[in-house]
């Protein structure tokens, strides 16, 4: 279990929801929480973020809720660095309302909102994420419960906006989304684990590696055929999201070869200290606001 070994108090813990499979979520948890509007859960969490810094503000969303309808407040959370954690557990599809294709469901895919296969090329949540210049940035799958909780662990620890990707399989709508990559005789051939300042190999003995091809972007290729040398050592806290970015966007879809693991993990200015802050200033050089005199000042009538 992770909740009771991360050193905060339930009466402290908030879990903030949208609409949809995931967002059932805060009813599981023995802790305070909002079932609240679809894809506005980072915007609520934000303000209680805000409010009351002292809590543990987790979001919980779906690749529809915080992609779609949501995806204008998932960006802005990140890019301001609230200190949220923020879980998107991406199935790929809109499970609530039956099947309907969704912002990460691959070109192609037939469903009941496209029945000659969707035209929409898929968002990439963890490329999407370090375009907003999130601190911290992770995937983690729902076939490995030891790394999942390791990477939650990993998220909730870090100051400011984490988001985890979590690959979840919907066994009503889009079974077996995820099998290639995440089945148990497939992990160590097709799962790239990033651990913080070690080579990217993986297979069974480690004989395959990632490297930076001539065209500047990241493949795979035998380690045996390379060289130990040109396999990339994964940074995690690298000043640039240039290397995570790329890392991001090395598979296409969950048929290939996938990183798993923290992208980035960096430190950045925290937006309610910052913005705490930034009113203590104002407050030392101005003095206490006087609202009734501003409500009375300027451009002011009376009617009657």
């Amino acid at each position: 279990m992770l909740m009771p070994d991360l050193g905060v108090s339930r009466e402290n813990t908030v879990f903030i929801s949208g609409i949809g499979c995931a967002a059932r979520f805060p009813y599981y948890m023995n802790t305070y929480g909002m079932h609240s509007i679809h894809g506005r859960a980072p915007a609520i969490a934000t303000g209680l973020a805000m409010a009351r810094p002292d809590l543990d503000v987790w979001v919980i969303g779906g690749d529809g809720d915080l992609l779609s309808i949501g995806g204008n407040h998932l960006i802005h959370a990140l890019r301001r660095n609230v200190n949220l954690t923020i879980l998107l557990f991406n199935n790929q599809i809109y499970g609530l309302t039956k099947g309907q294709y969704s912002p990460t469901s691959e070109v192609g895919k037939v469903t009941k909102s496209t029945p000659f296969g969707s035209l929409d090329a898929p968002f990439n949540p963890i490329a999407l994420a370090l375009g907003a210049n999130a601190s911290f940035v992770a995937r983690t799958h729902d076939m490995d419960r030891q790394h999942m909780q390791a990477t939650f662990r990993r998220a909730h620890d870090h100051k400011g906006a984490a988001l985890v990707e979590i690959y979840q399989n919907c066994n009503v709508f889009n079974n077996g989304a995820f099998d290639t990559i995440t089945s148990k005789s497939n992990r160590d051939s097709m799962l790239i684990p990033l651990r913080h300042g070690e080579p990217l190999r993986f297979g069974a003995d480690g004989e395959k590696g990632v490297i930076i091809g001539d065209d500047g972007r990241a493949q795979v290729a035998d380690v045996a055929e390379v060289g130990e040398d040109r396999i990339v050592v994964h940074d995690e806290r690298a000043p640039s999201a240039s290397m995570a970015f790329n890392l991001a966007q090395l598979a296409a879809g969950p048929h290939e070869p996938t990183p798993v693991g923290v992208f980035r993990a960096v430190e950045r200015a925290e937006y309610t200290e910052s913005t705490d802050q930034q009113l203590a200033r104002a407050l030392a050089e101005q003095g206490p606001a006087d609202l009734a005199g501003l409500l009375r000042s300027g451009a002011t009538w009376e009617i009657g």
